[in-house]
């Protein structure tokens, strides 16, 4: 059976939100990985620091760029740290999907106003876009719905730099 830290009594099994939030900071970080590695990321040759120039794409579909790939990577490593209490797990899959819904937003705006404009730093593309999308949607979920009553004990949880 699993001890705490202290090595006193049984550590409790991590709210569901903290479990979401650790799976998804996961899933970015192996999606950074990934954008940097040939075979599954097609045209790697093609792959460049940033800007719709890029024509790299991961798993022949998601345009991906140099700096695409490290914001993957940057957004995974936040959320590990953030998953390690109950609020910055909240805030981590809440915030982070209001972000990608930003990020959606940027993405029709890019497409609709001129896609090989110098505004297109972070390459996307309608598979970009809808990918955003169902991100924003899908994180937002998360940290609202698992939450509930997580770690509160019927009052408000404690700041996200607290255990």
């Amino acid at each position: 059976m699993a001890r705490n830290a202290r090595g006193g009594r049984p550590a409790a099994p991590r709210p569901r939100v903290q479990v979401a939030a650790l799976v998804v900071a996961g899933v970015f970080l192996l999606i950074g990985v990934l954008g940097f590695i040939p075979g599954i990321t097609t045209d790697y040759g093609q792959l460049r620091f940033g800007g719709h120039h890029s024509e790299a794409r991961l798993l022949g579909l998601f345009q991906v760029s140099i700096l695409h790939n490290a914001v993957h990577l940057i957004f995974g490593l936040v959320g590990l740290v953030m998953a390690r209490s109950i609020a910055g797990a909240r805030l981590f899959l809440a915030g982070g999907g209001a972000i990608y819904l930003a990020l959606w937003l940027y993405g029709l705006a890019i497409e609709a106003i001129n896609p090989a404009g110098g505004a297109n730093i972070l390459p996307v593309n309608d598979a970009d876009n809808w990918l955003h999308l169902a991100l924003g949607f899908g994180m937002l979920a998360l940290g609202l719905l698992l939450s509930n009553q997580a770690g509160t004990g019927g009052r408000l949880d404690s700041p996200a730099d607290r255990r």
